[in-house]
């Protein structure tokens, strides 16, 4: 008998079922203080470190009862099929920068590789030195230390290249050309991987930039997408597009928010913690407007700009949005916003989880009520994400009314 899975996320906060996660692996020890830019991390993670910090992670979320999927092993089973590992070929060879010799040499090597490499390589890439046949010009003018395949240590943060909004997926497009291969992975895994058939995606990697770290689902039917460094205006418009039109949502609320590297999603900004509760960086709380769009027949409607907690109330039907404003001095704030202080998963209503360095912002926390699960990021948090980055919920209950 074919087990059915339910996928279903209608808030930030309902009781967390099942969640997707990447356990980082070689890509990590691929970073070097000569790519670390490019592959977008501020420092070079201690590779074993940041996987004992992620293992406690995982097991934090399985002690609350929490299903707890690993990309890499679902990656390996959708390769297990000839029509996803042709897909998967076919999107690594489609590189600009190889020449026809090389890429012919690497889609040989690639059609060589069980399920279980492929997925590896896929993931932490392919070393100019590793293609051991290679020969040609282009192989021969690369530098040796070049990779063919670039490795992906963002792909740890699985909150952004995909986002479930209720029964469907949005399989993001994702802005810096570094990340971009991510979502190919995980819609190669929504499209043929036996768990998630008969998923009808809601977006898709090929429309304009949206990122997941960005939608932030405040209530079942209102979702709140930002707009800076990463998401585009015109992917919130295409996402609102989508959304209200499959009836996913009643009101998307637009947000822009700074167009610089601390804060490249909302979520790094603003997350919740309650049912009518959001953690928000004090510098923000004030400042942070929204633009509600709804659908009027097959067009879309935008409001007037308004103070974002004030429009996500009404489009809520709530009197008010309750604010832990940290109430941190100007530099405390500064520094554990930057260090994802910010950035919490909620597991259930009031039950976060948090980097245990954000002593300040987990006291607030705290004093309001709201049970912080610390965890270690010390390492993990070299790519600017905290617990809700690492983690794209795949079913939650839904909230309590």
């Amino acid at each position: 008998m074919t087990h059915t899975y339910e996928h279903r996320v209608t808030s930030e906060v309902g009781r967390l079922r099942t969640v997707l996660l990447h356990r980082p692996g070689a890509e990590l020890k691929r970073l070097t203080p000569r790519n670390s830019d490019k592959l977008l991390f501020d420092a070079i993670p201690w590779a074993g470190r940041a996987q004992e910090e992620h293992d406690a992670f995982a097991q934090a979320l399985r002690d609350r009862g929490v299903e707890v999927l690993y990309l890499t092993e679902l990656l390996q089973d959708a390769l297990e099929y000839e029509e996803a590992r042709d897909v998967a070929i076919a999107g690594v060879i489609d590189d600009g920068r190889w020449g026809d010799q090389l890429r012919k040499m690497v889609e040989g090597y690639l059609r060589d590789l069980d399920p279980e490499v492929l997925a590896q390589v896929l993931i932490a890439g392919l070393a100019h030195e590793e293609l051991k046949a290679g020969h040609g010009l282009v192989y021969r003018l690369m530098d040796r230390h070049d990779f063919i395949i670039d490795p992906l240590p963002g792909l740890l943060f699985t909150r952004d290249n995909s986002a479930w909004i209720g029964d469907r997926v949005a399989v993001t497009s994702l802005a810096m050309p570094a990340r971009r291969p991510e979502s190919a992975l995980t819609g190669l895994i929504y499209a043929h991987h036996p768990r998630f058939a008969g998923v009808e995606p809601v977006y898709e990697r090929s429309l304009e930039h949206v990122e997941g770290g960005d939608i932030l689902l405040l209530s079942p039917g209102v979702v709140a997408v930002g707009t800076g460094e990463r998401t585009t205006p015109a992917g919130v418009e295409r996402l609102a597009r989508r959304v209200l039109g499959a009836g996913l949502a009643h009101t998307v609320l637009a947000v822009p928010i700074a167009q610089k590297r601390a804060t490249m999603h909302l979520d790094t900004v603003c997350t919740m913690v309650d049912v009518d509760t959001v953690l928000m960086y004090p510098p923000m709380a004030s400042s942070l407007t929204a633009y509600a769009v709804t659908a009027d027949g097959g067009e879309l409607r935008v409001a007037e700009p308004r103070p974002f907690l004030e429009a996500a109330a009404d489009a809520m039907g709530l009197d008010r949005l309750k604010l832990i404003d940290t109430g941190l001095d100007p530099v405390t704030a500064e520094r554990e916003q930057w260090d994802d202080g910010n950035n919490t998963l909620a597991i259930a209503p009031r039950l976060a989880v948090a980097y245990e360095r954000n002593i300040e912002t987990n006291a607030q926390l705290e004093a309001a009520g709201i049970e912080v699960i610390r965890i270690s990021g010390s390492e993990l948090g070299t790519g600017r994400g905290g617990p809700r980055c690492m983690s794209c919920p795949i079913l939650r209950d839904p909230p309590p009314a």
